[in-house]
């Protein structure tokens, strides 16, 4: 097929283009480079730059392409940003969805993958979540995904002949084993990129925010799923529509959690160092406990994860961020 990844140049946009391309289909990226890298689009695939708000760049990329799939992950995904910016995520992250959608109708475009979040969700008292709790986002940015998930659904009730498949990301982290991928974005917030970079000294500390949460150490708890199996989460989702399968919704994770003190003591056992902490107040807008039930995307989409567990995820980051300062020195 061919296949439109919008985001692609970024994190997990990189890793899922890969995957496609080793499945042999034909790729298209779209990317304004805002927090995507040129370096993470290989030589096979054909690269447009610009914005999914720029209307005249997305007519101008689907009359080119001729398009069979749409993979939309270009969105603005800082929490903390999204309560000081509103408007900007969701003008980015609606509006952009909008625009996506608009010219898969005038194109005919039958088959969509969309990029969501745990954050609609929000504070979820539970022990885990599933697709069938109602969503509740308790920030900017959740809300913005869960209004662009809402926009998908009214749009395939209108043309019953598109196909959708919602993925709703956990927390990623890792890289790839090989080191030939991995996050490139300094400013990336994720907490195991902070952790690893305070171990390699790129921070002088770690702030943890929240330690009264009603968890068992007070920190907040969070459901790691590796970028590669995020990735072939994306595959198994086109498959399911190649076989024109109905529209559905699937958490990306591991259904279970760790909490922010124990991804530390994580990095700190396999880093060998003991980096300072700094115990802070909980920041608006972050849930105490998120971790997904992930029975319906294991039975429906057939995804068999292959890297769950912490190490793994930890050590695949802390030699990506390493190896980054090992080659910038000797560049």
């Amino acid at each position: 097929m061919k296949v439109l990844v919008t985001g692609g140049a970024g994190y997990i946009g990189s890793f899922v283009v890969r995957e496609f391309l080793l499945a042999n289909h034909e790729v298209y990226v779209v990317d304004d480079l805002s927090t995507g890298f040129l370096e993470n689009i290989p030589k096979n695939v054909q690269f447009f730059q610009g914005s999914t708000l720029d209307i005249t760049f997305l007519e101008s990329v689907f009359k080119k392409s001729k398009i069979d799939v749409v993979v939309h992950l270009a969105a603005k995904l800082v929490v903390p940003e999204s309560i000081t910016q509103p408007l900007s995520y969701f003008e980015n992250n609606v509006q952009g969805t909008l625009n996506i959608l608009k010219f898969c109708e005038q194109f005919q475009i039958k088959k969509f993958i969309f990029s969501s979040t745990a954050a609609v969700y929000g504070d979820f008292k539970g022990e885990r979540v599933s697709e069938e709790a109602i969503p509740n986002p308790i920030n900017p940015y959740g809300e913005s995904k869960l209004m662009a998930e809402k926009v998908i659904h009214y749009f395939a009730q209108a043309h019953p002949e598109f196909k959708y498949v919602i993925l709703r990301y956990f927390n990623v982290a890792g890289a790839a084993f090989d080191q030939s991928l991995g996050q490139l974005n300094k400013n990336a917030s994720h907490l195991i990129k902070a952790v690893c970079d305070a171990a390699l000294g790129i921070r002088s500390s770690v702030d943890v925010f929240g330690t009264d949460f009603p968890t068992p150490d007070g920190s907040g708890v969070r459901d790691y799923i590796h970028v590669q199996d995020l990735a072939m989460a994306h595959y198994s989702a086109l498959e399911y529509l190649a076989k024109g399968l109905p529209s559905d919704i699937f958490n990306c994770g591991y259904s279970r959690g760790f909490s922010v003190l124990e991804v530390v003591s994580e990095i700190k056992k396999i880093s060998k160092v003991d980096f300072p902490i700094n115990l802070k107040q909980r920041r608006f807008g972050d849930p105490a406990c998120v971790v997904a039930n992930t029975e319906k995307i294991l039975k429906k989409l057939l995804w068999k994860p292959k890297y769950d567990n912490l190490n793994l995820i930890c050590n695949s980051s802390y030699a990506w961020e390493k190896n980054k300062i090992l080659n910038s020195g000797l560049k």
